[in-house]
């Protein structure tokens, strides 16, 4: 029993060692991380350093209504740079297949407006469809979420 305890005693002592040298950060001969490297733009009260773009869409969701299955219908969505800058955006993904979003990639100056335009194919589509089209641009928050909606319904047969 004595040995075991022995045994128990060195194995805590050994892992007691390791885990307090290893906790040790010794920057000594390494050169820190500048603070520069972060940017974020806005303060903690929500005021922004610099002149920051900014979306002004005439809606965020554009119903279809009922399409029937095979149909492909498109929607634009028209928005304004109210924002103090130039906004571009840098990508426009959808969340799936049958939906395509065309946008500008020259950059929307304040003031200007511009649309993205949106595809959706009903092709082996069935029931109500809820479909999101995300864009990436240079705004805060960076991403900004479109919807589409459709209730896709079978051809009458004659």
């Amino acid at each position: 029993m004595l040995c075991i305890m022995k045994k128990l005693y060195f194995v805590f002592v050994l892992v007691m060692g390791i885990a307090l040298t290893s906790c040790q950060n010794d920057n000594s001969g390494k050169s820190a991380i500048s603070t520069d490297v972060v940017k974020n733009d806005k303060s903690a009260d929500g005021s922004t350093e610099q002149a920051m773009p900014k979306f002004a869409f005439v809606e965020t969701v554009h119903n279809f209504g009922k399409v029937i299955r095979g149909e492909k219908v498109s929607y634009s969505f028209k928005f304004k740079n109210v924002g103090d800058a130039d906004l571009l955006i840098t990508k426009v993904s959808t969340s799936c297949g049958c939906t395509v979003g065309h946008y500008p990639k020259e950059p929307v100056k304040p003031g200007e407006e511009a649309t993205i335009n949106v595809v959706f194919d009903s092709t082996h589509k069935k029931g109500m469809q809820n479909k999101s089209i995300t864009i990436l641009a240079n705004t805060q928050p960076n991403r900004t979420v479109l919807r589409i909606k459709a209730n896709v319904v079978m051809p009458e047969r004659n």
